[in-house]
């Protein structure tokens, strides 16, 4: 398996620190808003290769953050009259409910900054003990001229950097592009006690300081999207590699931008969706389609048109896991075993997979293993059981298991709430003729005993309707 490090500018062959073990860290969100659709495309891109590293064998350690403390939640606590914890809480339980509405698999921890105070300290008196940081009236930076490799990921030249500077003149900085390690509380903001007195991380420490307490000094993988390159991997490469003195990250992957007419989409230029809004329009199989129909590296443009597009394909593969699932249904006994081999599409599969996670050709891979057995079955060839099952099995481990671009327990659900409604349609018209009867009593239980398991009617002039409570 290769795997594109950002770090190297090539693909390198992925062998990790520990096998099977694999110690993986994404940067999550900072929880002042539901995130838009472009946020989603690294979240779901990053669960792929999670789940293709798990597919091939490695036990995988996921770790993903929280910031949960921030200029953004400070001002949001401002605006709506609500703590910051208050803000942070409810949106860090929307980010969850996003991410599992979009089938990424639970991280094995999502580490809040609060809670890694002692931590971030800790790794921040580590800097200034070993004269990388220096501290000016309660507020503690790091000093990039004494990283001598800074810029060695993102390939940027510190004079250039110097020299273009747009950032704010600050005269406590001995570089304009020092930046902040613990910032001095102001006036009624959060604060917790350090050694420099009462402040609040900044954002870059606290991703070191807790990939650090979770996986350890050195990590295999680091993920996020493109615009985190520099400055803030920049700035955890620098704090980490001089706080511990060893490689911060193995392999470096980075996401393309989402785009939205040619411009970068993100909150701060209002051209964004959220990831709800997506979400009450199209399936989670047409979503993880779209992403996946291009390769995680490179941009991808986001349109309506595109998503009805991916739509019809999530649709196409929707119907085949229902046709699977109703001819295992029958009686097959009679069936053989035809001339197919599924794992030449396994080989197939992970040959591009482990190409960096190819899986545009990936999702080839199954549309065309799709149009071969619907020829199998088609033809009139009576199949048995065992290749269904196999058939079944090559979804569910490749296009369910990895991509998400079809769920088969959803399928099964979907099903059973049919047969519900059908049940319930049926009781429905028993009572109407009931009460034709004039049988009013048995006529009442039935809508009692269906209030009492969540189903209510609405008698109206037109006939009877019912909803779920």
């Amino acid at each position: 398996m290769k795997i594109y490090n950002t770090f190297s500018k090539t693909k390198e062959e992925f062998i990790p620190l520990n096998p099977p073990n694999v110690t993986f860290y994404v940067c999550g969100p900072t929880v002042y808003d539901y995130f838009h659709i472009g946020n989603a495309r690294s979240f779901v891109m990053a669960d792929i290769a999670r789940k293709y590293l798990e597919f091939n064998g490695f036990v995988v350690k996921f770790i993903m953050n929280i910031t949960d403390i921030d200029d953004k939640i400070i001002k949001k606590s401002f605006e709506e009259k609500k703590s910051t914890r208050e803000i942070a809480d409810f949106f860090a339980a929307a980010f969850k409910e996003d991410l599992e509405r979009l089938y990424v698999k639970p991280a094995t921890l999502h580490p809040r900054a609060t809670e890694h105070i002692d931590d971030i300290v800790r790794m921040i008196n580590r800097l200034v003990d070993k004269g990388y940081a220096y501290e000016v009236d309660g507020t503690v930076f790091y000093d990039i001229s004494k990283f001598k490799e800074y810029g060695k990921l993102s390939g940027k030249n510190l004079e250039e950097l110097e020299a273009g500077s747009r950032i704010e003149i600050n005269e406590k900085k001995r570089n304009p592009l020092d930046f902040v390690l613990w910032k001095k509380a102001k006036e009624g903001e959060p604060a917790w006690v350090s050694p420099w007195g009462k402040g609040r991380p900044g954002w870059h420490i606290e991703c070191s300081a807790m990939s650090c307490k979770h996986l350890g000094e050195t990590i295999d993988i680091h993920a996020g999207g493109n615009d985190l390159i520099f400055p803030h991997h920049e700035n955890e490469i620098a704090q980490s590699e001089a706080a511990n003195g060893k490689k911060f990250v193995r392999y470096w992957m980075h996401f393309g931008f989402l785009n939205f007419q040619n411009e970068k989409m993100s909150k701060s230029l209002g051209n964004f969706f959220t990831t709800r809004e997506i979400l009450s329009k199209y399936t989670t199989e047409a979503i993880r389609l779209f992403f996946s129909q291009t390769h995680y590296r490179g941009p991808l443009n986001f349109s309506e048109d595109l998503l009805s597009s991916a739509e019809k394909g999530a649709e196409k593969i929707r119907n085949f896991a229902l046709r699977i699932n109703e001819e295992l249904s029958k009686d097959l006994q009679e069936g053989e075993y035809p001339d197919f081999s599924i794992k030449s599409f396994y080989d197939e599969f992970t040959n591009v997979m482990d190409d960096d996670l190819n899986t545009p050709q990936a999702v080839a891979v199954i549309f065309n293993f799709i149009r071969e057995v619907n020829k199998v079955l088609d033809g009139g060839a009576k199949v048995n059981s065992k290749f269904l099952e196999d058939v079944k099995k090559f979804m569910t481990d490749t296009a369910q298991n990895v991509l998400g671009i079809v769920n088969f327990e959803k399928l099964e659900g979907n099903k059973k709430e049919a047969l519900d409604d059908k049940l319930i349609e049926l009781l429905i018209d028993i009572r109407q003729t009931l009460k034709k009867e004039k049988n009013y009593q048995l006529a009442d239980l039935i809508r009692d005993r269906l209030n009492e398991l969540g189903i209510v009617l609405q008698d109206k002039k037109e006939g009877t309707s019912y909803i779920r409570k």
